[in-house]
C-alpha cells in the first residue's frame, strides 16, 4: 500500500491498492484487465487477482522524441491504432517527416513483444465486456490514450483506464476518452513515475509471461474446480 510519504512500496503494493478502489467502484461484468507492458502488468496482475477477472496484455509503444526517448510524442498499439499530437510537429519542425519512421520502428518491437508475450495465443475477446486498462504510471498519457482506442475499437462496452499515479494533465486528457478514470495519486508536479515508488526496477519480459501463464494457470484451476468467475 502507499506509504506514509504518499508513496507505494512496489508495483505489486500498488496493484492492491488499485484493485480495492477499484472494487468500490461496482464495474459491470463481465471483466477484463489489461497491462501495459511492461511495468503495468505487474499492477495489472495483482488487480486481476483481486478482481477475479482474467489477465492479458494491451500491446502499446510509446513514440519518443529522438535524443530523448522518453519523453512521448505520441503511441501505437495492437489494431493499427496511432497516437499522434500534430501541435508536437508545430512546435519542432525538426520532427516533420520522421514521425512515421518512429512508428515503423517501434512497430517491429510491438511485432515481438506480441510473439514473446502470447506465445501463439489469441489476445482475449472484448466485445462485450468491461476493459480495466492497467498501467504502472501515466506522465504524458499517450499510451493510455492509444490502448484505450484500440480496446474500443475491439468492441468493449465500458473502458476503465486505471494506474497508481498520473499527472493532472494527462488524466484530463484520458477523462475525455475513457469511460471512466481511476487513479489514486495525482502529485503536482509529476517529474517522473519512479518517484513514486520505493522500488521501481525495470520489469522484464520473461517476468512479464511469467505473470501471465501463472494468471492463466490460476483461472483455469478456479474454472476446473467449479468457481463461477466474471
Amino acid at each position: 500500500m502507499k506509504t506514509s510519504f504518499g508513496r507505494f512500496k512496489d508495483r505489486a503494493a500498488a496493484g492492491v491498492a488499485l484493485a480495492d478502489e477499484l472494487r468500490s467502484r461496482a464495474l459491470t461484468p463481465p471483466l477484463i484487465v489489461l497491462g501495459l507492458p511492461r511495468g503495468g502488468v505487474a499492477v495489472a496482475f495483482e488487480v486481476a487477482s483481486r478482481l477475479h477477472a482474467p489477465l492479458d496484455v494491451m500491446l502499446v509503444r510509446k513514440i519518443g522524441m529522438p535524443g530523448q526517448p522518453e519523453l512521448a510524442i505520441g503511441a501505437i498499439a495492437s489494431g493499427n491504432i496511432v497516437v499522434h499530437e500534430p501541435r508536437i510537429e508545430h512546435e519542432i519542425p525538426s520532427l516533420t517527416g520522421t514521425f512515421d519512421s518512429l512508428v515503423a520502428v517501434e512497430r517491429h518491437e510491438l511485432e515481438r513483444r506480441e510473439r514473446i508475450f502470447r506465445k501463439g495465443l489469441a489476445p482475449l475477446e472484448l466485445e462485450r465486456k468491461t476493459v480495466i486498462l492497467v498501467d504502472d504510471g501515466i506522465a504524458t498519457g499517450s499510451t493510455m490514450l492509444a490502448a484505450i482506442r484500440a480496446a474500443r475499437q475491439a468492441g468493449a462496452t465500458t473502458i476503465v483506464a486505471a494506474a497508481p499515479v498520473a499527472s493532472a494533465d494527462a488524466a484530463d486528457l484520458i477523462r475525455l476518452e475513457a469511460d471512466l478514470l481511476v487513479i489514486l495519486l495525482t502529485p503536482a508536479p509529476l517529474f517522473a513515475i519512479g518517484e513514486w515508488y520505493e522500488h521501481f526496477e525495470q520489469v522484464e519480459d520473461a517476468e512479464v509471461s511469467r505473470m501471465l501463464a501463472l494468471s492463466r494457470k490460476h483461472r483455469e484451476a478456479s474454472a476446473e474446480g467449479g468457481r463461477d468467475l466474471p
